[in-house]
């Protein structure tokens, strides 16, 4: 694949938006919906009670939360960070305007956002500007969380996953789940090249059925290359999947995956959480 490394940890998003731009980027929004409908669903009367709290893992800029407690779309986004007005800030000034701009956008119902990413710069620009209640830029795959991570995400009800579930393990979810005392929901748009199993059987030792869904998948971005396609392709046939009319047709393709209580499955079906709005 493609690497895009140098753009996930830049002092603000703009690079991000313009190497990911051209190649139509999109899980944020194919998951804008989803998560709103999830959390609904997990906090109602009939799912769990309390005050409704997400912590994104792999939170980079807080795109999902941007999306989430704010009237926008992605789009508004890429427009947003590819304007005139947007390339003559610098960073300092562009924090600046995107707390104004965000705060004009904001929802009546926002929602508590903890994000969780190892990029720091991305992570404190995400706090900055008003995207995250609290940011922590740690790697629990290489070292253990800290007290203030597991402390602050106590009253989490729903983790989300936009990206970046390929280089998690259940080293990653042990320390998280370990501090959440109630029941939560995990959320994870998986690209179709890999594998979540190992993560849903662990999952599954704190009582999370995993579903996902069967007859959807969602477009992630364009191939940059023949050799990309290619590489796309051979990977998903050997999962035992089906490429054509997806990979074959120039994308790569995500699996949406959701892990919750078993009385929630039964309340909720996975179907009517992906449905359009």
């Amino acid at each position: 694949m493609t690497p895009f490394d140098d753009t996930y940890n830049q002092p603000d998003p703009r690079a991000y938006f313009r190497a990911l731009g051209p190649w139509e980027y999109q899980s944020p929004h194919h998951a804008q919906g989803v998560f709103r409908r999830m959390l609904t669903a997990c906090t109602s009367p009939e799912g769990t009670a309390g005050t409704a709290m997400v912590l994104d893992i792999c939170c980079s800029y807080g795109i999902n939360a941007a999306l989430l407690n704010h009237h926008l779309t992605f789009d508004d986004l890429y427009a947003h960070y590819a304007s005139a007005q947007a390339t003559s800030l610098s960073t300092a000034e562009l924090i600046k305007w995107d707390r104004e701009f965000y705060a004009a956008h904001r929802r009546p119902d926002p929602v508590r956002v903890i994000g969780l990413d190892a990029a720091s710069r991305a992570v404190s620009y995400a706090h900055a500007v008003g995207l995250m209640d609290q940011a922590f830029a740690e790697n629990l795959e290489t070292a253990p969380a800290s007290p203030a991570l597991c402390h602050a995400v106590r009253h989490t009800r729903l983790i989300t996953i936009t990206g970046g579930a390929s280089f998690l393990s259940p080293r990653t979810f042990q320390p998280l789940l370990d501090s959440i005392p109630g029941p939560v929901w995990v959320a994870a748009f998986v690209l179709r090249t890999g594998s979540y199993q190992r993560i849903a059987d662990f999952l599954k030792t704190y009582g999370l059925i995993t579903e996902k869904t069967a007859d959807r998948t969602f477009p992630q971005r364009r191939f940059t290359s023949d050799q990309e396609q290619k590489y796309a392709i051979d990977a998903v046939t050997a999962a035992g999947e089906d490429p054509r009319g997806k990979e074959t047709d120039g994308y790569f393709h995500t699996t949406l995956y959701l892990s919750r209580p078993p009385a929630h499955v039964a309340q909720t079906p996975l179907a009517a959480l992906i449905q359009s709005p």
